[in-house]
């Protein structure tokens, strides 16, 4: 059953936002932090939330952080953990802290059915179509065909660059035990895994990660075009 509006904690120190717009609509669902090293995708949900951010219509959940422990010391996963974004769809009774967050994960989705599950990542490597992987600058799906939102919102970001450096490109790269590609396969809906370029200092990069978020929910029909 759907969550009401509030804070939630899906396991220790993990929380959950719920936001809804008391209006028909779809629901969003979009986290961060599930590599402890990808910094800017935290701190512009967090922003958002500092600054009582509200969906125009439908319900909209944040994760802020997904993997704090990871996070706590900045690096992709704990020494003795577990890399999150390879451990869906988890195990609820499996030793290790990552595998049962993920079950936890997996829950919520079927609990809420949302439309879109975006996760919010970096990369150290900017894409290059020649260099295999690299994901900097991207939006990656692992479905075929494209949801025609990834296209529409890469597109918009081309058409606001001030920088070509900062160009955006869509990217075909399925990973079969991510929390994107795993819940898509499951629930149908879209999944949508966002790549900045570390090599762009890090406010740039909390701002592109920001307009990204908008216009996915523009897109969506959640909010409202500003």
């Amino acid at each position: 059953m759907p969550r009401a509006e509030g804070h939630y904690t899906l396991a220790p120190n993990v929380h959950l936002t719920v936001l809804d717009s008391g209006k028909p609509g779809p629901t969003a669902l979009i986290q961060a932090g599930i590599h402890g090293d990808e910094v800017a995708g935290v701190h512009a949900l967090q922003e958002l939330l500092e600054e009582s951010f509200r969906p125009d219509h439908g319900r909209l959940l944040i994760v802020p952080v997904m993997n704090v422990p990871a996070y706590r010391v900045r690096q992709r996963k704990t020494d003795d953990g577990q890399d999150l974004n390879r451990s869906f769809p988890g195990d609820h009774h499996s030793k290790a802290r990552e595998q049962r967050l993920a079950a936890v994960f997996m829950d919520l989705v079927r609990d809420e059915s949302p439309a879109l599950v975006a996760t919010l990542h970096e990369s150290k490597k900017r894409y290059d179509p020649n260099v295999n992987p690299s994901f900097g600058q991207t939006l990656v799906y692992g479905v075929r065909p494209m949801p025609p939102l990834v296209g529409q919102v890469v597109d918009q970001m081309n058409a606001e660059l001030t920088d070509d450096s900062e160009h955006w490109a869509t990217q075909h790269y399925p990973v079969a035990t991510s929390s994107t590609e795993v819940i898509v396969d499951a629930f149908g809906c879209i999944g949508i895994c966002v790549e900045t370029w570390m090599g762009f200092d890090e406010p740039r990069r909390i701002r592109m990660q920001r307009r990204i978020v908008e216009l996915l929910l523009e897109g969506l029909g959640v909010q409202n075009a500003r």
